[in-house]
């Protein structure tokens, strides 16, 4: 693939790897929405509405909060408010054939994750695939620049020596896909029941997909 013999895998965390819709999402959404009534003094609604909006409009409700109210927020307060391990670590929903999927994936595979570092980490280990990963970039890991940001990207393939060509992001957000595609990289769009997209190389229904049409990619 571009002259490499193997890709480097950059792989998102929720939604991805695990089904954060059925625990996670609501958990940290429920943590944000106390930590910005706490922090700006403000009611369930407004808070509530602030998060959808900032993640909508920045990728990440954090990035808003950062912009909008610079002298209010502390980054590493909000992200250990917002990620509750006690409450998110008491369930685990993996994606179908999740440790056998990455394992039969050759080449090195990184976490690129807009949520915080100690989230990834005890996600990982609670899902039972740390072994497979050789890194966690987190949102810490970016000066809290998330993906879509081009900033994000920069840092990453700073920190790992990567080239775009050489990386797949997986992902089931499109507008990250688009933005890793445009830099030069591979993308697989994991997203049930949509149509293809002139940014996406490959599109699954199930992750557990992946290293049959991984096959198909390493054709092209």
């Amino acid at each position: 693939m571009n002259g490499y013999r193997y890709p480097v895998w950059l792989f998102d965390l929720d939604n991805t790897l695990h089904n954060a819709s059925r625990h996670a999402f609501p958990v940290i959404d429920a943590a944000m929405n106390r930590y910005m009534e706490q922090t700006l003094g403000v009611n369930a609604e407004t808070a509530t509405a602030l998060r959808t909006d900032y993640w909508r409009r920045y990728g990440a409700t954090l990035l808003g909060l950062l912009r909008h109210y610079p002298h209010a927020i502390k980054p590493h307060d909000f992200l250990a408010a917002s990620h509750p391990l006690a409450a998110l670590t008491s369930q685990f929903h993996p994606m179908p054939g999740l440790r056998r999927t990455l394992a039969r994936l050759p080449g090195r595979k990184i976490l690129f994750t807009n949520g915080a570092h100690r989230y990834a980490e005890a996600m990982v280990k609670g899902l039972g695939i740390e072994r497979e990963f050789v890194g966690i970039h987190a949102i810490e890991h970016g000066r809290f620049s998330p993906k879509p940001q081009p900033a994000a990207f920069r840092h990453i393939l700073r920190k790992y020596r990567l080239q775009p060509t050489q990386c797949i992001l997986v992902e089931d957000s499109l507008d990250n896909l688009r933005m890793a595609r445009r830099l030069g990289m591979k993308t697989v769009w994991l997203r049930p029941h949509r149509r293809g997209h002139a940014s996406v190389d490959v599109l699954l229904r199930r992750l557990d997909a992946l290293p049959l049409r991984w096959q198909g990619m390493q054709a092209r």
